[in-house]
């Protein structure tokens, strides 16, 4: 009987934890939860904050802090602003990372048991071109589907790991606007959201064109 690959090994069993862990705890409290271990506790990353207290700002050219360091070349405010910029990616990236592995394993396992995978195997073909070819081109079908419509929450998580972390993006931004009923700047958030999820989900499409052969062939 075929064994998927790594199929309940132990890389299985710890991205499968993983991921129950990001998609069962709020943003909130894995961003307090990461402050307390990995900052205050440990010191492996930096705290709050775009950059230290006693770190200088670069000129302002872009108001990216990355690549206005760069631009200026301010090495150790690359380095402060790039450590503090760890720990909040990580916790908003848990959540998606965490449906997105579950959906990808789901998928897999329901495509390597179908007829033309036993077909490729039956040509023989090497089992590593079997899976990533034909076994994950089509597996990504609802994978690329989920990444897409995974983008909201990624936004609404956002509000919250901005606070923690003291970020002024654009979830603190609307945050004060709908706490001071700033309309204008309300209603600007909504747009330039709802353009995003425009833009998310034509990529999306567009992405099925090369993915999936049956679009291609209509």
């Amino acid at each position: 009987m075929y064994r998927p690959y790594w199929h309940k090994s132990w890389l299985d069993i710890v991205v499968r934890i993983l991921g129950l862990i990001g998609v069962s705890i709020p943003v909130f409290v894995l961003a307090l939860i990461g402050l307390s271990v990995f900052h205050a506790q440990l010191g492996w990353v930096a705290g709050p904050g775009r950059l230290g207290a006693r770190t200088p700002e670069p000129p302002l050219v872009t108001g990216l802090l990355i690549i206005d360091s760069i631009l200026s070349g301010q090495w150790n405010t690359l380095r402060d602003a790039a450590s503090r910029l760890i720990l909040p990616g990580m916790v908003l990236a848990l959540y998606i990372a965490g449906l997105i592995s579950r959906i990808t394993r789901s998928s897999m396992l329901e495509v390597l048991g179908l007829d033309y995978m036993r077909t490729a195997r039956a040509k023989g073909l090497r089992e590593r071109w079997i899976v990533l070819r034909h076994g994950l081109s089509n597996a990504m079908i609802p994978v690329v589907t989920v990444i897409g419509l995974s983008y909201g929450s990624l936004l609404a998580g956002a509000v919250l790991t901005e606070s923690i972390f003291a970020w002024p993006g654009i979830g603190r931004y609307m945050f004060r606007a709908s706490t001071s009923q700033d309309f204008p700047a309300i209603m600007g958030v909504s747009l330039l959201i709802a353009l995003i999820y425009v833009v998310v989900n034509l990529i999306v499409d567009i992405l099925y064109y090369f993915l999936d052969p049956r679009i291609r062939a209509n």
